[in-house]
């Protein structure tokens, strides 16, 4: 027992004269890949690298990798542009089932480039007043907007312009070409 007293005191004495600090613990090793429980005598192969991370939801981009319109420019995009016209009927600013399935189809891609701002076109054919065509024109140039809003479509990002009977796209004189003049339009203003 005095013994053990006395190996006690030594300990602490010595601890005390060597500032209180303890002398380092080797670490263990890690283990071997395939041992349970065990430590490896001798490692004979390299620890092979960490696998690249795999890449999160903010690091994939909404556009595909070939995106068709990133480096054209504005007027060569209306030239051949994605977002197609809607028609209406004669003396009507309603959308029909036709009309919209195609702003469906324009939202989509609208909303595929988030930065595009785009002007809605109300257009008519020759018959009437220039004044009661320009306002007949807004209001099929309204109502694409409206339903473009409805589709998710930022307000900001639709402007509406009526141009009446003023730019025909079709210059007959018959309802072929008056079915084709009656349309809200879609030009892109900003990228």
């Amino acid at each position: 027992m005095k013994r053990v007293l006395l190996l006690s005191c030594l300990i602490l004495l010595t601890a005390v004269a060597c500032g209180g600090k303890k002398p380092p613990v080797p670490a263990a090793p890690p283990p071997f890949p395939g041992a349970i429980g065990s430590a490896p005598t001798e490692r004979s192969e390299p620890r092979p690298p960490d696998p690249p991370p795999i890449p999160t939801a903010s690091a994939v981009t909404a556009r595909p990798i070939s995106d068709p319109y990133s480096g054209r420019d504005i007027k060569d995009i209306n030239e051949n542009s994605p977002l197609k016209p809607v028609f209406f009927l004669y003396d009507s600013d309603e959308l029909d089932d036709a009309g919209r399935k195609v702003l469906t189809a324009n939202a989509a891609i609208l909303q595929q480039y988030p930065t595009w701002v785009v002007t809605v076109e109300g257009h008519c054919d020759e018959r009437g007043t220039a004044e009661y065509n320009l306002a007949l024109g807004d209001r099929r140039a309204l109502a694409a907007r409206n339903y473009l809003l409805t589709l998710g479509i930022a307000a900001n990002r639709l402007r509406t312009v009526s141009y009446g009977k003023e730019f025909p796209f079709d210059a007959g004189h018959d309802e072929t070409a008056w079915s084709h003049n009656r349309r809200a339009y879609f030009m892109l203003t900003s990228k």
